[in-house]
């Protein structure tokens, strides 16, 4: 919008050119989202806590203290990092760019879904909202839809898998890249569902690993950089950055009100869209097994929940004393604050690696 609105404008008023730098745009982006939620926050943290009595359910085999501490904190916190989002990224988008679009639309897609969820756990008061199959079914009509959008606008590499580190090496997944493109989305969604379970947990590493494939965003969508770095270049896929400045913005603006003591969860409508978004950044910039370092985390816990679920129906034993994997250390002792700027840091670690990939090809 601004982006257009200063093209019109540009014959007569030359200094409107910065407008057409896509960094300047980005970090416009990213101070409106956090200026929306400073703004709105408080009015939206104080229109739940009077809808949502109750505040989120909170599952009673959690840690006692989790149950005690945290019943009756509203939830739902996530619709404030969508509508900041979605606000900031109309206001600085390129709105020819048709990955912006892609992205919206299953950012908000993960959202409603999300939202959906959320919404009958509270009018149920009950941790179980849609069930796992349903939800599923939902989170892969959407993947498929936008992998079906995507395949038709990019070029002949898009449904090539690139490996970190080696130049040259990539497959031809062909047909199989749908599947292939479902699995990454739908898995990174609920690994970072999974990971929301204490005060700052899940948001901060969401940053970091938004922050990162802003870069590579960037990265990917210049010709300079794209071939200095030995990557693939995709035409346009440097606006993304502008998309995911803003999202980091939000994401700022709602942990402002998520530190600890939370005044706000973000609840499946954010951790949802959040995740949807990650993937499909990967997806789109082709930079999947990126993804898998520099979301490492959220990899964690993810595998932990499996490798529990698996383990205790074979052989009756849990290799955790509890999953996902935060909670684990809860059991033993650790206190929510060391848990939570532990991960971080590892989040923050792994960040770093995954950057480094691409100096080393």
């Amino acid at each position: 919008m601004i982006y257009y609105f200063s093209l019109f404008l540009l014959e007569n008023y030359s200094f409107l050119n910065i407008f057409k730098y896509l960094t300047f745009r980005a970090g416009g982006a990213f101070i409106t989202s956090i200026v929306i939620s400073f703004i709105f926050g408080p009015y939206l943290i104080n229109y739940f806590k009077q809808k949502q009595k109750l505040g989120q359910p909170i599952r009673e085999d959690g840690p006692r203290w989790q149950i005690d501490a945290k019943r009756g904190t509203p939830t739902m916190g996530g619709t404030l990092i969508l509508f900041a989002l979605t606000i900031s990224t109309i206001m600085w988008m390129d709105f020819s760019n048709l990955y912006l679009w892609l992205l919206l639309f299953i950012t908000l897609g993960f959202g409603i879904i999300g939202f959906i969820d959320d919404y009958l756990k509270l009018s149920k008061f009950s941790y179980k909202g849609l069930s796992g199959k349903i939800k599923i079914l939902l989170q892969s009509l959407v993947s498929l839809i936008f992998s079906f959008l995507l395949i038709s606008l990019s070029e002949e590499s898009n449904t090539y898998l690139f490996f970190p580190i080696f130049k040259n090496f990539f497959i031809d997944l062909s047909y199989f890249w749908f599947i292939f493109s479902l699995v990454v989305i739908v898995g990174s969604s609920n690994s970072v569902n999974l990971t929301d379970g204490l005060d700052g947990l899940a948001i901060v590493p969401i940053i970091i690993v938004l922050s990162t494939f802003s870069i590579i965003s960037y990265l990917v969508g210049n010709t300079i950089y794209a071939d200095y770095l030995s990557v693939s270049y995709i035409k346009g896929v440097g606006e993304i950055s502008v998309f995911c400045a803003a999202f980091v913005g939000a994401g700022l603006g709602f942990l402002w009100f998520n530190a600890p003591p939370a005044k706000i969860f973000m609840g499946d409508t954010g951790s949802l869209a959040a995740g949807a978004s990650i993937g499909s950044i990967s997806v789109i910039t082709k930079n999947e097994i990126v993804l898998l370092i520099a979301g490492g985390l959220f990899v964690l816990e993810a595998v932990s929940v499996i490798v529990q679920v698996f383990s205790y129906k074979f052989t009756g034993k849990r290799v955790f004393k509890m999953a996902p994997l935060h909670h684990h250390f809860e059991q033993k002792g650790w206190s929510e604050s060391t848990i939570v700027i532990r991960f971080w840091i590892i989040s923050i670690i792994l960040a770093m690696i995954s950057l480094v990939t691409f100096k080393i090809r």
